[in-house]
C-alpha cells in the first residue's frame, strides 16, 4: 500500500522549548522528518502554514465526557470534536460515569465506546472506591492512563475516605493516582452554616467561602503525606489555591518527580470577582478563588512547582446550570477553548509560546509515560495544530461544539485561532470545520 503523505511547509515550529522556522513531512500516522527546508519529495497534500506556528497537539489529562450513562450533557463524540477544533489531540477521562468505571469489564466497554466514536486519541482512568482494590490490581498499566481517587466531592460511591483501605491502595499500585482532593467535612460545615443563614438560594459568591482554600489544602496535604509515606507516584488534580502550591517543588526533573500536581485553565482565567457576572457557570469543584490565589497558581506554573495544565472539562446542560446554587451542578466544558485561552496569557506577557507547549503538550507525555506523543519529533506520532496567533474571533452559543451548547468563555474575543488540525497523521480539523475523519487510537504507555 502507497504511503499518505502530507508536508507542512513555512511553519514556526514550537518543541522543546524553542521555536524554528522549518516544515514537517508526515508519512501515514507518524512525522517522517523535520528540517529546516523539505523539497526532495513527492508528496500527496503540501499545506502551507504561510508563517503560522505549529504545536503538538495537546494532550488534557483529565476530562469528563459523561459516556455512557450522562449522554444528556454530552458523550465521547461530540466532546472529541470539540477537543480537536480546540487542538487538543489526546485526552484521559475520568470514571465517574454511569456505570462508574471501577471493574475492568466497564473499562474496557468504555475503550470500546471511544474506538468507534472518537475523534481525538483516548485513554481512562481506572477509578478507585472503598472495595474495589481486587480490580484496581488486574488494571495493565501499558494500556491504561491512571487510577483515579476522589478525596472530596464525589458522586456515588467513588469518595474514597477509609484512611486504611487509601494507604493499601497508595501501597499495593505502581501507576499514577490522580487524585481529586477537598476535605469533605469542613466543606459539609461550612454548607450547613451557610444554609442556616440563606437556605438553598446560597448567594454564588459563597462558593469558594464553602468549598474553602482550608478544605482543599487539608485534602492534599494529607494525600502527600501518604504518598511520602507509602512511596506511591501521586498526581494532584487541579490546585486551585496559592496555599496549595507550597507543597510541591520544582528542584529535581518532571521524569522523576514522585509527586506532582496540575492547574486548570478556569483556575488561571476566573477570579471569585467572576462569580456576580457568570454566577453558576464558573461553579466548579474546587471553586475558582481570589486574584491572589490565580496570581500565586500563575507563579507556581511558571516556576515549575505545577507541571501540568489541564481542563477539567465537565459539561451539564444551560437547564441543570440555571438552577439555584445547592441545585446547580459544579463543572463546564471547556475542551474548545483551552489552547486559546492559554494563548491570550501568553498574548498579555504572562507566559511564553514554549512554556504553553511543556505544560500542555510534553508534560501530560512524560508524566503519564505517553508512548511517542506530546513532541513534534521524527518517529512520533501526527499530532500536530497549526495555529494563527492574529486571526481574532469571538465564542458565542453559535460556534460552541459541545453537546451542551454553552462555554463559560461566551462573548469573549480570543486573537489566536486554531487553523488546522492533525490526529495521528491525518487532518481532521480545517478552518472551522470538523472532518468527517475518525483517525484517533487508544494511547498506550511505556512502563
Amino acid at each position: 500500500m502507497e504511503a499518505k503523505t502530507t508536508l507542512i511547509k513555512n511553519a514556526k515550529i514550537v518543541n522543546e522549548g524553542q521555536i524554528i522556522e522549518g516544515d514537517i513531512l508526515i508519512e501515514n500516522e507518524y512525522i517522517k522528518r523535520v528540517s529546516e527546508s523539505i523539497d526532495d519529495v513527492n508528496v500527496e497534500t503540501i499545506i502551507d502554514a504561510m508563517g503560522n506556528y505549529v504545536f503538538p497537539g495537546a494532550i488534557d489529562d483529565q476530562v469528563h465526557f459523561r459516556e455512557p450513562g450522562l449522554t444528556h450533557k454530552a458523550n465521547i463524540e461530540t466532546e472529541s470534536r470539540a477537543a480537536i477544533a480546540g487542538g487538543i489531540t489526546s485526552f484521559i477521562e475520568m470514571p465517574n460515569t454511569n456505570p462508574q468505571t471501577t471493574t475492568v469489564e466497564k473499562l474496557e466497554e468504555k475503550f470500546s465506546i471511544a474506538a468507534q466514536s472518537s475523534y481525538a486519541n483516548y485513554s481512562f482512568m481506572f477509578g478507585g472506591t472503598n472495595d474495589n482494590l481486587e480490580e484496581i490490581l488486574k488494571v495493565n498499566p501499558k494500556t491504561v492512563a491512571g487510577l483515579k481517587l476522589f478525596l472530596g466531592s464525589s458522586t456515588g460511591n467513588m469518595l474514597v475516605d477509609d484512611p486504611e483501605v487509601l494507604e493499601t491502595i497508595f501501597s499495593s499500585t505502581d501507576m499514577v493516582i490522580s487524585v481529586h482532593c477537598e476535605d469533605e467535612g469542613t466543606i459539609k460545615a461550612n454548607l450547613e452554616a451557610h444554609l442556616e443563614t440563606y437556605g438553598e438560594d446560597i448567594p454564588m459568591q459563597y462558593h469558594p467561602v464553602i468549598r474553602s482554600a482550608e478544605a482543599c489544602y487539608l485534602s492534599s496535604s494529607k494525600a502527600i503525606e501518604l504518598a511520602k509515606k507509602t512511596g506511591a507516584r501521586l498526581h494532584i488534580f487541579h490546585l486551585s489555591t496559592g496555599k496549595e502550591t507550597n507543597l510541591f517543588t520544582n528542584d529535581i526533573p518532571l521524569k522523576d518527580k514522585k509527586i506532582t500536581a496540575e492547574v486548570c485553565v478556569h483556575h488561571l482565567w476566573f477570579s471569585d470577582a467572576d462569580y456576580e457576572e457568570k454566577g453558576t457557570f464558573i461553579k466548579w469543584n474546587p471553586a475558582v478563588k481570589s486574584a491572589n490565589d490565580r496570581a500565586q497558581l500563575w507563579e507556581a506554573l511558571l516556576d515549575d512547582r505545577i507541571d501540568v495544565i489541564a481542563t477539567d472539562h465537565a459539561p451539564h446542560t444551560l437547564e441543570e446550570k440555571q438552577n439555584i446554587y445547592t441545585k446547580a451542578p459544579s463543572g463546564g466544558p471547556l475542551v474548545q477553548h483551552a489552547v486559546v485561552a492559554m494563548l491570550e496569557a501568553y498574548h498579555s506577557g504572562k507566559i511564553t509560546l514554549e512554556k504553553i507547549i511543556e505544560k500542555m503538550c510534553h508534560n501530560p507525555a512524560i508524566l503519564f509515560q505517553i508512548e511517542k506523543r506530546g513532541y513534534i519529533k521524527e518517529g512520533y506520532y501526527g499530532d500536530l495544530v497549526i495555529v494563527d496567533l492574529d486571526n481574532p474571533w469571538t465564542v458565542s452559543r453559535d460556534n460552541v461544539l459541545y453537546k451542551c451548547g454553552w462555554s463559560p468563555f461566551e462573548g469573549t474575543t480570543f486573537k489566536s485561532k486554531i487553523t488546522h488540525t492533525f490526529v495521528n497523521g491525518s487532518l481532521v480539523y480545517k478552518n472551522s470545520e470538523v472532518l468527517n475523519v475518525k483517525a484517533a487510537k487508544r494511547l498506550t504507555f511505556n512502563r
